[in-house]
Order: C-alpha cells, then sequence, then structure tokens
C-alpha cells in the first residue's frame, strides 16, 4: 500500500449548522415616481438578533422569473440560513413586469437597480412593521450587497464605482456608505475596448465604468470557462476586472471550469444555467458565506478557514487571491 503524499487539513470549518428560514414575499414599498411600486423578497432565520443585512442585487437572463424577488435561491436560502437577513428587489428590468420599452431607464435601469438598494436602506423601518417577526432583529450597522451578472453592476455602483451617464455626460456616484462589503458574481468589467460593439451601442452605460474609486471591501467571483462573447472582446478575465482595477482591499475567488451561471446560482435546476455542478455551488455558497461573515465581523475565523478548507483537496474546486 502506497501512504498518501496529501496531508488534510484539519482547521474545523466553523460554519453553523443552518436554521430555518422565514420567507415574506411579495412585500410592496410604495414608491410614487417609479415605473411600478418596489416588490421585495424578505428572508430570514427564524429565531436570532443582530442579524446583518444582505441586499441581493438579480441580474438579466432569457428566465422569466430570475430576474426578480422569486430568483436565486441557491443563494437566499443558504445566507439565510446562516445567519443573514437578505432583501431581495425586483428592479425594474425585470421580465416579470414587462414595462413598455420605452419607459425611461430601458432596457437595464442601470440608475434605478441602484435606487433601489438605497431606498430598501432608508425604509428598513417599514419593512420590520410589515414583517412584524423581523422587528428589531436587524443590524443595520452590518450591511452587504451582492449581485450577480447585471446585479454584480448594480453592486458595483453602491460599492463605489463611477461611469459616465451616456444622456448627460455627467459623472455618477451611487456610492453607499452603509454598505460595509460586497459580493461581486460574475459581474461586467471595464468598458472602453474591452466591449464588443453590441455592448457600445445597446448599452453605452457600460463604456464608462470605473473601479479606480471602488474602495469597499469586496469578494468578486468569476469562473474561469465565462467568456460572455456577447458583451466582451477580453474573454473570462473581464469579469475579474472589478478586482483588478479597483483598489484594495478586494478577494477574487476563481472557479474553475465555472460558466456564467457559477454551477447554478440564479437558481435550482434552471435551464439556462450552462455549468450545472452542485459542488460548485455549495463552493459559492459556503465562500460568499464566510467572506461577509468576516467582513462584517472583523475577527471571524470564518473566511481565513474557508480559504484554508478550499485549498486542502487534492482537486480544488477553484482559488482564492486577495490585495
Amino acid at each position: 500500500m502506497t501512504a498518501s503524499t496529501h496531508t488534510p487539513d484539519t482547521t474545523p470549518d466553523t460554519t453553523p449548522e443552518p436554521a430555518p428560514v422565514l420567507s415574506v414575499s411579495p412585500m410592496v414599498l410604495p414608491t410614487p415616481g417609479r415605473a411600478v411600486d418596489l416588490q421585495l423578497r424578505v428572508s430570514a432565520p427564524v429565531t436570532g438578533s443582530d442579524l446583518p443585512i444582505i441586499l441581493l442585487s438579480h441580474g438579466q437572463g432569457p428566465s422569466n422569473h430570475l430576474s426578480s424577488l422569486n430568483g436565486y435561491a441557491p443563494l437566499a436560502d443558504y445566507w439565510a440560513s446562516h445567519g443573514f437577513a437578505v432583501i431581495q428587489p425586483t428592479h425594474l428590468s425585470s421580465r416579470t413586469l414587462r414595462l413598455a420599452p420605452d419607459t425611461p431607464g430601458a432596457p437595464m435601469y442601470w440608475r434605478s437597480r441602484a435606487e433601489d438598494m438605497t431606498r430598501i436602506l432608508d425604509r428598513l423601518d417599514e419593512i420590520e412593521t410589515a414583517v412584524p417577526q423581523l422587528r428589531g432583529r436587524l443590524d443595520r450597522g452590518r450591511v452587504a450587497v451582492a449581485g450577480h451578472s447585471m446585479g454584480g453592476h448594480t453592486a458595483s455602483l453602491l460599492l463605489g464605482a463611477r461611469l459616465t451617464d451616456p444622456q448627460d455626460g455627467t459623472e455618477v456616484d451611487l456610492t453607499e456608505p452603509r454598505i460595509k462589503a460586497g459580493v461581486l458574481l460574475a459581474a461586467p468589467g471595464r468598458g472602453g475596448d474591452a466591449l464588443t460593439r453590441f455592448t457600445t451601442e445597446n448599452y453605452p452605460f457600460f463604456l464608462t465604468t470605473d473601479f479606480s474609486r471602488m474602495a469597499t471591501p469586496t469578494l468578486v467571483v468569476a469562473g474561469d470557462d465565462d467568456p460572455s462573447p456577447h458583451l466582451t472582446v477580453s474573454g473570462p478575465a473581464w469579469h475579474t476586472d472589478p478586482y483588478v482595477l479597483a483598489p484594495g482591499p478586494k478577494s477574487l475567488l476563481t472557479l474553475f471550469g465555472a460558466g456564467h451561471g457559477l454551477g447554478g446560482v440564479s437558481g435550482y435546476d434552471v435551464a439556462e444555467t450552462t455549468d450545472e455542478s452542485p459542488e460548485r455551488v455549495a463552493a459559492v455558497q459556503h465562500l460568499t458565506w464566510a467572506y461577509l461573515r468576516t467582513a462584517l465581523h472583523p475577527g471571524d475565523p470564518a473566511w481565513p478557514t474557508a480559504r484554508r478548507l478550499l485549498a486542502a483537496g487534492p482537486d480544488p474546486l477553484g482559488r482564492v487571491e486577495s490585495k
């Protein structure tokens, strides 16, 4: 018998056991001046206090309901069952709303998306009133934002990225200081010559994306098999731009073999996931939870422990680097 040369990592996994989750939807915030009122899903553990908050921004894609408060259950369920209150808005870009194509801000509503998140933070009292089981349980000093794909663009603006409004040429700063950490999942990268002609013609707000002042601590998650050829000529590396071009502190999780769905984060068993992998989704769930746990509770060992566990196996699903 040949002895293994691999020394297993004996670092204990400090992930808490999942708790039962309360999920309420649709919760409606009357929003004068918006094309429709803002609809939310709020998910949280049934018990516990001082719950940190994650604002989760959906992407787009071909499905009807993933781009709404009904999407991203693999992430929302996991985070809520492990101690976070997760708030998911239905942005105006959602296919479920079927807004007229001439609605101001169409088709991506990039500014409105970010404003939805600030509006949620402004109105947490109303949310607690509408969900009495949450009253007094939210930790408003510990807020994070996460987003996938177009939702990653939304999150990046809230974390400090800038762009020039193609309508009036003004620089747009939508940084939200109440947000203390972020997770960008398969998020768009830089503009300029990295974009396809289709992107520049149809989504000109991408042209001037600038990460140089995105200073909020952030975990960028990217698949090394996610070329997004309809958007960029830079290949999978484009999705690492929010890490490469932003100042620290930042971390980058590169998932080996992952496509744009990162294994299936947008929903359970959805047809548009081209890289279906329960193991990959589990890694994203755990590593994003651990990152935000430590980012919002400095000194908590969840993130360094998760990094060691990722690297410990003989065939790791990805790698993490930080700056």
